[in-house]
């Protein structure tokens, strides 16, 4: 089988065509949800340690603004492109409106191996960018996020830094969300992706006639995403028979003990190593047999290169874009059920909108508040999309794409922003 080498950018247009065609949606609808309203690269000067300064290329997308202001993630990452991340910004628009969140999509990025930096040279750099995008970003304009390779101390200094431009006198915290709860952070918002995929992946078991308690579950990646996936599937019963880092795969068909893992994960930064389960080459996850897989790591995880491989009967993409089309449909032709990301992964996005509300009132919500809050959102919307997938009888990407187009559509025609017939004089 011939690999396919659409990038991520061109996956997401041909996801919005095969929406809108199947909706009869109006073609402006299309061309607009097709590009992103705005792009900016950035190049960061950054002084090393060692006193020499190092030139970092930065991107910042916003894809749609007709529902609300921007949000999304910021990711350090020595493979960031420009066309990766006005992909994921628009996967952003889609996923705030499958969720019905107030928010069009944004993300950013550096190109950067942030391993090679001191911690000194990663704020400089963090703040460095910070100050590059000040222009374009805001509580109520575009508000980042963590994503790959950052965290909230990197959100704590990009905060710090846009204050300190801004020279209002006083801290903005609600500019950027992902920020540790000691500043102005969410409870919750640590777990938020990896427990809306488990809670996803729970209801979409019942669809195929199983029960959480005792599903055989298999995990691609286990960074923060990853390892709160397998943490929760497991409190939800289901029995974590396989996980993968970018070292290891371990098996264990008795089900691993995934806290002690993270445990593991922690002290060793690998799971390569781990006592207690067996440790085979990190590509065979895709082999391993199982219920449901998660794939949580990034782009392009499932391809025609290994697609015959996968044994799941449920596929839940806890990682943006991790299945490319042509994988998706020999999938698809066996009868699997693909829960695609911008339903599966939308927790991290929930739980930062609950941030920012909160960063709005300065009144915030206990652990279990929000956690009871953004399961009550992920059922409403993982039902709607099976409402719509029944209705028009079509696969769940599709049905959930359907969904945000069409709670997009909606501002763009009362804000004028293209005509078809639909107006009418007062």
């Amino acid at each position: 089988m011939t690999e396919k080498t659409l990038n991520p950018f061109e996956i997401v247009q041909l996801q919005v065509k095969k929406a809108c065609d199947e909706l009869g949606e109006n073609e402006a609808v299309r061309k607009i949800l097709s590009v992103p309203e705005k792009v900016m690269e950035v190049n960061i000067p950054v002084e090393m340690d060692n006193g020499t300064t190092r030139i970092f290329t930065g991107y910042r997308v916003q894809h749609n603004t007709s529902a609300g202001p921007t949000k999304g993630g910021i990711r350090f990452h020595p493979k960031v492109n420009k066309d990766e991340v006005k992909a994921l910004a628009t996967w952003m628009t889609f996923k705030c409106r499958v969720m019905d969140l107030p928010y069009g999509g944004a993300k950013g990025g550096v190109i950067v191996e942030p391993k090679e930096l001191s911690i000194r040279e990663l704020e400089r750099l963090a703040r460095g960018y910070a100050k590059s995008i000040a222009q374009i970003i805001g509580e109520r304009v575009d508000i980042p996020a963590p994503d790959v390779n950052t965290n909230g101390q990197v959100m704590s200094w990009m905060v710090d830094e846009y204050s300190l431009l801004r020279g209002v006198g006083q801290t903005l915290p609600a500019v950027f969300t992902g920020k540790p709860v000691e500043f102005d952070g969410c409870l919750g918002r640590t777990e938020a992706t990896g427990y809306g995929v488990a809670i996803i992946a729970r209801e979409a078991s019942k669809l195929k006639d199983l029960e959480m308690s005792g599903v055989r579950f298999a995990v691609q990646g286990f960074g923060n995403v990853g390892s709160h996936t397998a943490m929760y599937a497991e409190e939800m019963g289901a029995k974590v028979v396989a996980i993968s880092d970018i070292d290891a795969c371990l098996i264990n068909e008795k089900g691993l003990d995934v806290k002690a893992l993270m445990k593991y994960m922690k002290e060793n930064r690998t799971i390569s190593g781990y006592p207690k389960a067996d440790e085979i080459n990190r590509d065979e996850i895709f082999k391993q047999e199982c219920d449901i897989f998660a794939p949580c790591a990034l782009e392009n995880a499932i391809t025609t290169r290994n697609v015959e491989q996968i044994k799941a009967d449920i596929i839940v993409e806890g990682a943006n874009g991790p299945t490319t089309p042509e994988a998706e449909n020999e999938l698809l032709k066996r009868g699997v059920l693909i829960v695609p990301d911008i339903l599966a992964n939308a927790g991290g996005v929930t739980v930062s909108y609950f941030e920012w509300v909160q960063n709005l009132h300065n009144y915030y919500w206990s652990f279990e508040e929000v956690q009871e809050k953004q399961e009550r959102k992920m059922v409403a919307a993982f039902k709607s999309v099976v409402e719509m997938m029944k209705a028009k009888n079509v696969d769940m990407r599709k049905a959930a794409y359907m969904i945000a187009i069409e709670r997009l559509a909606t501002p763009m025609r009362l804000r004028g922003w293209f005509k078809d017939g639909t107006y009418k004089r007062a």
